[in-house]
């Protein structure tokens, strides 16, 4: 186990290495700058800018300090947030999106395991048929064209809740249920499918002969092997979800982290671009480890060496 987790720390910190030379490689090479705009700066207010945030150094010494840097976790400043720095406005929207984040998954678990196991136990019934309905049309449409949906019936039609903002549980209704609805009908369907897989097996047959309830028989052995493929799919979903929804949270102008990257990449503001990006690529490969880590206990057949 000390051998695994000290192999998985070391492949995450060479992941990390590659993502933040990728990162810092692709800004630097992209037509532009990050002062340009449609109405050029004075030769010498550009000189000055250059000057100002060390871009006239060579492009070896840029990255060795940005390297440096990021491994402190100071990703330096914003070009267009004047006197902030990215790890501040990092600090800052992160638990915004953390928050639409936990909910939103608290309400993919919370719905769409139960619905898949109903819909594999009923197999055949109107019940699995309208679940598999609803799991399709939850996947097709996408999370904008629902959250506009939501937001005319809701917000201006029906006037029951807020369009904008967070700062009420009110405002948090219908961001999380947009970010959720897509998740939820996939996470059925998985379940509904590894669920059939568990039930026709051998073990199962075995341990309903012996008389245990139908309760013991399901939640006991087979929604536990059955939860592998979820837990495979929830690991880096969990990731997505709690650095922040790009297109939630600027329909909904939730002052989260996705939000402040859709504007970074607008107003070209270079250093907040790859903050975000490799605050979200440190998430994600941690939270893929920890999914590595959960199988063991999920399924003890399942050995930390394999």
């Amino acid at each position: 186990m000390g051998k695994y987790v000290v192999k998985r720390v070391i492949s995450m910190i060479i992941t990390l290495f590659f993502i933040i030379t990728l990162t810092f490689t692709m800004m630097h090479t992209i037509p532009g700058g990050p002062f340009t705009r449609e109405k050029k700066l004075p030769p010498e207010i550009e000189k000055a800018m250059m000057e100002k945030y060390n871009l006239d150094q060579p492009i070896s010494k840029q990255y060795v300090d940005y390297l440096l840097g990021a491994v402190k976790g100071d990703f330096g400043p914003s070009y267009t947030a004047k006197g902030r720095e990215v790890s501040d406005m990092i600090k800052d929207s992160f638990p915004v999106s953390g928050q639409l984040g936990i909910l939103a998954i608290i309400l993919i678990l919370v719905l769409g395991i139960p619905l898949g196991v109903i819909a594999a136990l009923k197999q055949g019934t109107w019940i699995d048929k309208t679940t598999i309905f609803f799991a399709i049309m939850g996947v097709t449409v996408p999370s904008f064209v629902l959250a506009t949906l939501m937001i005319y019936i809701f917000g201006v039609k029906m006037k029951l809740l807020p369009t904008s903002r967070w700062s009420s549980w009110r405002h948090m209704i219908m961001p999380t249920v947009s970010l959720a609805v897509g998740s939820i009908a996939y996470v059925a369907r998985l379940t509904r499918s590894s669920m059939l897989e568990v039930i026709s097996q051998d073990y199962i047959r075995t341990a309903r002969a012996k008389g245990l309830s139908e309760t013991v028989v399901v939640f006991k052995h087979a929604l536990k092997n059955a939860l592998i493929p979820v837990v495979t799919y929830v690991g880096p979903l969990t990731a997505g979800i709690l650095t922040g929804s790009f297109v939630i949270e600027k329909i909904y102008a939730v002052p989260g982290m996705g939000r402040m990257f859709v504007e970074s990449i607008s107003n070209r503001d270079y250093t907040v671009i790859m903050g975000v990006t490799i605050f979200y690529a440190f998430i994600l490969v941690l939270f893929i480890f920890i999914t590595d880590i959960l199988y063991m206990f999920i399924d003890p057949r399942i050995k930390i060496n394999e």
